[in-house]
């Protein structure tokens, strides 16, 4: 049995090569963590070591006792994953009380899992239960246009939902539901995990003021992809900004239409003129 030839691991490093690729994780920057299937745990269990001690993850998620996680290290190049996977990533598990955590795989040279381990944990604590465990994937990166975006737009869900809709078409029908957005907090600790949290109860993408991006999806292409497409509406917003702004848009109503077409349903808050 070779760990790095599962398919969970080879899905996990060809998204952190292709997030890398697409300028969203300079240096050290983004985080990225997968939740096992539990077949999946049990096919690579003879490679965990047991070994490593318990450490307090900083929030309670209870419903994530006994689960094992696929994640990126801190201070860990996401350029390098495709190179060495075992110095770069780890597996984690969860203790039966939900508040603590130990690596059973990986970081061979030495680390800690990702410093946005609590935030990580507590997304997939309110998305687990929210899509009956279908969701799986937290992916966390420095997207160039979104950050930018954050100095001009005022910081509220609805605005930036509107803006990011109207640069293209498909964004309605890939995030119905929207986006919401954090402002500026100190990275890594629990306030901002649970102000992240309350924001993906209700959507799938969060945004970081001034810092970033998080996209929950239920697997590796879903989570990319979802990324990609806001980045993208981003990156089309800051151009038609650039330009001296809009002089035609998709309406309200095109967006009501469009929603009954692709069966969709689009929160009237974002449909107001």
């Amino acid at each position: 049995m070779d760990i790095l030839k599962e398919s969970f691991m080879q899905g996990f490093i060809r998204l952190t090569d292709d997030a890398f690729r697409k300028g969203w994780h300079e240096r050290n920057g983004g985080n990225y963590s997968y939740r096992m299937k539990p077949e999946e745990a049990d096919a690579v269990k003879a490679a965990f070591s047991y070994e490593r001690e318990w450490q307090d993850i900083g929030v309670e998620v209870k419903n994530l006792a006994g689960e094992y996680f696929l994640v990126t290290g801190s201070g860990k190049y996401m350029r390098n994953v495709i190179l060495d996977p075992a110095a770069n990533l780890c597996i984690v598990e969860i203790d039966g009380t939900g508040t603590k955590f130990r690596i059973v795989w990986g970081l061979t040279q030495g680390g800690r899992p990702t410093s946005e381990l609590p935030t990580h944990l507590m997304n997939h604590f309110i998305k687990k239960e929210l899509t009956g465990g279908k969701h799986r994937v937290i992916l966390h990166a420095h997207t160039t246009n979104v950050i930018a975006l954050t100095f001009v737009l005022p910081l509220k869900d609805e605005v930036f939902t509107r803006e990011l809709w109207e640069m293209a078409t498909e964004c309605p029908v890939v995030f119905p539901e929207g986006v919401g957005v954090v402002p500026w907090m100190v990275p890594g600790g629990r306030d901002i995990a649970l102000a992240t949290a309350e924001l993906m109860k209700q959507y799938n993408v969060a945004i970081w003021a001034h810092h970033g991006i998080f996209c929950s999806g239920a697997d590796f292409d879903e989570t990319f992809g979802l990324m990609d497409t806001v980045e993208k509406s981003a990156e089309i917003l800051v151009k038609v900004l650039s330009m001296g702004g809009k002089r035609q848009t998709i309406t309200a109503q095109n967006f009501r239409d469009l929603a009954v077409d692709f069966k969709v349903t689009l929160p009237e808050k974002f449909l107001q003129e």
